[in-house]
């Protein structure tokens, strides 16, 4: 006799006579045939309080003997049977309980996500009105804040910078570690000379000239990247990148750089700082330029990477701080511990126009006339006339 709807089955007792040869059964899926069987069956030997299902798919009692339909969306929206209110006879859970409580969670849901909205746009709107002395029961977390308007520089510096990092060059940068003893040397002897003739004496002018020297070894450094060629120029025209405090960075150039010498370099350079912190720089003396030097240790930074490449040239070589190191060097087969003025110096380059090869030739011939300063004619010591230097 089968079992009246709504009624609880003692264990062993026939529920309904179920034939697998008749079309309905047929009709069923394996897995939801015996799915039915399985839910029409209490276990053996065990209470109707028990529960060998942890997950709350089963209970013993009335709310959890579910249909396949109420199985089939509980697992697949892995649903807690037990968080569910049932509307059945005894609190059986039925489908349409199933479906209402997952409307009414992804009703919730978008309520979160309505109010992250609200909340994002929130904050956005606060950054632009908030003013001192604003209700900051009102400000999120992030605190107040002001806009400060970009100028025409800093526009262009944004698009520039952007544009040769991520838009043309694949930038790689290479580092050398330089002494500058023999630099300083000089340069003690010669400032008071170079003083009385109007031109301050700056490290910045022996690294025009070195990297001028080095360039004459490597001229693809000093060059424009084509599709189909490299062009490289004969006269090195050398930007130096000078910094206007908020105002942005400008890079005046000083042109033919290899006919010069040191007191022409240092009183070009002169000129051009002081131009550029002036603000009376035109367009000429901002165009031109095949290789740019950024002196970035004046500030502190002991080296940076990359430094961004000038467009359209292919390298930019940047000067870390100048600052004593210990180093260790051998003399007379012994190693002895020295103190020496060092500084690293480095070379981002376009990737497609040169290698590390021509990069770290480049840095090794540099590094090594700063470092050999003074040891031939052109730069001896014993020249102190600023004219001829």
């Amino acid at each position: 006799m089968d079992l009246a709807e709504d009624r609880i089955a003692e264990v062993h007792q026939l529920v309904q006579n179920v034939e697998p040869s008749s079309r309905q059964a047929s009709a069923l899926p394996g897995s939801e045939y015996h799915s039915l069987h399985a839910q029409a069956v209490a276990y053996p030997g065990q209470g109707a309080d028990h529960n060998p299902h942890p997950s709350g798919y089963f209970q013993g009692n009335a709310r959890h003997l579910v249909g396949p339909a109420v199985r089939r969306l509980l697992k697949e929206h892995q649903l807690d049977i037990n968080l569910i209110e049932g509307s059945g006879r005894g609190g059986r859970v039925t489908r349409d309980d199933v479906l209402a409580f997952i409307a009414e969670g992804r009703a919730h849901q978008n309520d979160d996500l309505a109010a992250a909205t609200v909340s994002v746009a929130s904050t956005q709107t606060q950054a632009k009105v908030i003013e001192p002395g604003a209700d900051m029961n009102t400000v999120a977390s992030i605190g107040a804040s002001r806009l400060v308007p970009h100028s025409t520089m800093r526009k262009a510096i944004a698009h520039h910078m952007v544009d040769s990092l991520l838009n043309i060059s694949p930038h790689v940068t290479s580092v050398f570690e330089m002494d500058m003893t023999q630099v300083i040397k000089h340069r003690n002897q010669c400032k008071l000379g170079f003083m009385e003739a109007g031109i301050k004496l700056t490290f910045t002018a022996y690294f025009l000239i070195a990297a001028a020297k080095a360039i004459t070894k490597v001229p693809q450094v000093n060059a424009r990247f084509h599709d189909d060629a490299l062009e490289i120029f004969e006269d090195i025209n050398i930007g130096i990148g000078t910094a206007l405090g908020d105002e942005g960075l400008v890079v005046p150039v000083i042109r033919q750089v290899q006919q010069k010498n040191l007191f022409q370099v240092a009183s070009a350079l002169q000129q051009q700082t002081d131009k550029a912190r002036a603000g009376k720089l035109t367009p000429t003396d901002l165009k031109g330029g095949t290789f740019t030097i950024s002196n970035h240790g004046v500030s502190g930074s002991l080296f940076a990477t990359p430094i961004i490449i000038n467009q359209p040239q292919v390298a930019i070589l940047g000067i870390g701080k100048l600052e004593k190191r210990v180093v260790v060097e051998e003399i007379g087969g012994e190693d002895v511990i020295k103190v020496r003025p060092k500084c690293y110096v480095s070379l981002s380059i376009d990737h497609r126009a040169l290698d590390a090869y021509q990069t770290n030739l480049f840095l090794s011939h540099f590094v090594e006339v700063i470092e050999r300063w003074g040891s031939d004619n052109t730069f001896s010591n014993r020249q102190v006339d600023p004219s001829r230097l």
